[in-house]
């Protein structure tokens, strides 16, 4: 295996026989390693799989696929160049690619069918509507008036109908709303979301794998740092979505939270992990700062889980202005995370 282009230790550090020099798994290769093309491809694995996680239910308005879409194939174009222009890995480098076509083919289908519209949001309108309608018709509003001075319609059928007649010409009018017709059946599937972080996952098991060191902890800090990164970012960018779409229900952002929550202890655990952070906070790892970069890791990594914890609270609250605080606890968690894994990941780095 070829040398490793790594940044250098952040200080002398130990193997773990004791002797000062690089830390190696025992056979002379690096441990773990940061490179920025991995991270970039590590960043939008994950965000395009929770994409799917929470696209899948058909609950969020087009406009956030297109937005995380458009995020992560730029980052995954980066993770191509940065791999040309410091150390390549074939594999990994040519899967990035594949992950920033993808993500480029589900946009652009995404976008022809964008008339279809989403399923799940257009039942959400269509059932606000007909709560607006029978609290028009109990508060004793006009027969036959609209709402929003459209054509007035029953709740439900989506058809307009002449004033002061019911659909189907059955009689007078009752209190009606104007609810969208139905969409056409052919939406975006949320399948095809799906593509793209699983050609990331080939290519990231082949960065494990390049950077040396015991192969099926390298796997699980890899693979656990795509997920640990693309759920708090996902988090993130959702909070801000409901600016966009105040009607929107708070489950999928909880989950999005639930899963930060449950991909927390693989993360810290594997960085952890002998040869890891365990080594650096007992000192057999000289981090170069007297400790000070160990024990900062360990408060990236606790105050990462707090903030998960004050986003479910927060999420509790009935008012609108809790999704706001969650979401700027959510821009305090990604900065936290991000330490969790980079910190550790620089200074392990042999």
């Amino acid at each position: 295996m070829r040398p490793a282009l790594t940044i250098p230790p952040l200080g002398p550090v130990q193997t773990h026989d004791g002797a000062h020099g690089r830390l190696d798994g025992g056979n002379g290769d690096a441990l773990i390693r940061l490179d920025a093309a991995t991270v970039l491809l590590q960043w939008a694995t994950g965000g395009l799989l929770f994409l799917w996680v929470t696209s899948r239910r058909r609950l969020l308005g087009i406009g956030y696929g297109w937005l995380l879409r458009s995020v992560y194939l730029v980052l995954a174009a980066g993770a191509v160049v940065a791999g040309q222009l410091t150390d390549p890995v074939p594999v990994r480098d040519v899967s990035a690619a594949l992950v920033a076509l993808a993500a480029t083919v589900a946009l652009a289908v995404s976008i022809v069918r964008r008339k279809a519209g989403v399923a799940g949001e257009r039942a959400l309108r269509e059932r606000k509507a007909a709560r607006v309608a029978a609290m028009l018709a109990k508060s004793g509003a006009p027969a036959g008036q609209a709402i929003g001075g459209g054509a007035p319609t029953t709740a439900g059928s989506g058809a307009a109908c002449p004033p002061g007649m019911a659909p189907e010409g059955g009689g007078p009018a009752t209190t009606t709303a104007t609810i969208p017709t139905t969409a056409p059946t052919r939406e975006f599937p949320p399948a095809l979301d799906l593509v793209a972080p699983l050609i990331g996952v080939i290519g990231l098991v082949a960065a494990a794998i390049d950077a040396g060191g015991p192969t099926a902890l390298a796997l699980v800090r890899t693979l656990a740092g795509a997920a640990f990164l693309g759920a708090v970012t996902d988090a993130m960018l959702l909070g801000h979505w409901y600016l966009v779409q105040p009607g929107l229900g708070r489950e999928p952002l909880l989950e999005l939270n639930r899963w930060l929550a449950w991909t927390w202890p693989v993360e810290v655990g594997a960085l952890l992990w002998p040869t890891g952070m365990l080594s650096v906070l007992s000192g057999s790892i000289d981090d170069g700062w007297n400790g000070t970069l160990g024990w900062f890791w360990v408060a990236c990594a606790l105050t990462t889980l707090v903030l998960t914890v004050v986003t479910r609270k927060a999420l509790d609250e009935k008012s609108y202005s809790a999704v706001m605080a969650a979401t700027g606890l959510l821009y305090l968690a990604i900065l936290m995370a991000f330490g969790t894994d980079l910190v550790a990941r620089a200074v392990l780095a042999g």
